[in-house]
Order: C-alpha cells, then structure tokens, then sequence
C-alpha cells in the first residue's frame, strides 16, 4: 500500500466530522496529547445514528470514535477527522497513519493465524510476520508469536453483555528488544475479532472495540 492511495481520504474527513457532533468532539480528543486522555462517551443510539461503520480506539494521547471509509482487497480503512488512519485486516492493525508513532507494514511468514480465525488455533501456535518502521529505520523487524486461549470472557460493548474467547498472543522483536501481550476477545462461532488490545508498535498501543462493525446481520 502507497500513501497516494489515502488521497482521497480528506474529502471523506470533510463529509464525517460535518454530519456527527459526538464524532467530531471525540476526534479531537486524539490532539488533546499535552492534556492528558479524555473519557470518551458513547450509547448505542448515538452510533446507530451515524451513517458509518464504527470503531473505538484507546491512544495514550486519548479516546476516539473512527469510522469505516474504505475497504480494499479485504483492508478496512478507518479514519478520523484529524486524518489518524488505521488499516485493519482480519481484526489484526497492519498499519497506522498520523499516529504519534506508526506501523508502516505487516507480512507474515507464511499463513496469517487471523485469517483463518483465532477461535481454531491451537494452543502454544507460533507465527511470524515481518513489521516496518519507517521512523525507526527499521524494515522487516522479525515479529515472532505465540498464541493461548484463555477461555470464555464477558465483555460489555455500549449496552450488551457478550460471551467472547479471549486468545492472548504474546509477542517479540528481537531486533528491538521488544515484548508485549496483545489480547483478543473474539466471537467463538466465527472468531470475529469484536474487542483488542494491540501494541501496534512499541509507543502505540491501542485498545479497539467494534462498536457497529461490519459482518453479517451487523445493524
């Protein structure tokens, strides 16, 4: 993926934060880095009442509302007004636009875990996939995996309790002396990813919640 394929993108930025107040209040929360994080405020009829697919995330600069602009080639563009982007595949960040610090790419070694659904892998599974930071100078950093069920959770999501699978995946980058613990809450019929907590890169980690989410008999 190019940046010139977000040129479009500010045109949609206009259309969004021109026809929800809630959105563009909770938008602006993403600048709000030297106040510290805001609280983010949402009902399901405020959700409901937007014309988008909806996500929302947890920065360390704060909480924000995002909304599905694009999709390509089974990548999900989701934008905020002040022109943050999150492309998403498989419920898995593979990349990251306008945030303090970015994922510039992801690639697996082989088969993604995430296409074929958390809610079938087998306890202890390791997987590999190769990350890009451009700003870090670092090209094809090895992400090394390993994946555990943790059973059956309940999470809220806006009004509704739901019984999903948590799969923590806990992670590594040797080249930067890195680890961490991504957690999913996935459906177990389909493994739908409906709640995460991802460190998309080492200074930005992000809790993302599918508030209207786009999948079969989604309202």
């Amino acid at each position: 993926m190019k940046i010139a394929r977000l040129a479009l993108l500010p045109l949609a930025v206009m259309l969004l934060s021109a026809c929800n107040p809630l959105m563009r209040a909770s938008w602006d929360t993403l600048k709000a880095a030297t106040q510290g994080p805001q609280p983010l405020e949402l009902t399901r009829e405020q959700v409901e009442a937007a014309p988008y697919y909806q996500i929302t995330i947890v920065a360390p600069t704060g909480e924000a509302v995002m909304a599905l602009v694009r999709l390509q080639g089974g990548v999900q563009f989701w934008l905020a007004s002040t022109q943050q982007v999150l492309m998403i595949q498989d419920g898995l960040a593979i990349r990251s636009v306008g945030f303090n610090d970015n994922l510039d790419g992801t690639r697996f070694v082989g088969e993604s875990p995430f296409r074929t659904g958390l809610h079938r892998i087998a306890d202890g599974l390791r997987a590999e996939r190769q990350v890009d930071f451009a700003g870090r100078y670092q090209m094809g950093a090895r992400l090394i995996s390993h994946f555990e069920k943790q059973g059956l959770e309940t999470v809220r999501i806006l009004d509704r309790d739901l019984e999903l699978l948590r799969v923590d995946e806990h992670i590594e980058m040797p080249e930067l002396s890195y680890s961490a613990r991504n957690q999913y809450w996935v459906d177990p019929a389909d493994g739908f990813i409906l709640a995460s907590i991802q460190h998309v890169t080492p200074e930005l980690p992000l809790r993302i919640i599918q508030v209207r989410p786009m999948r079969p008999n989604a309202k």
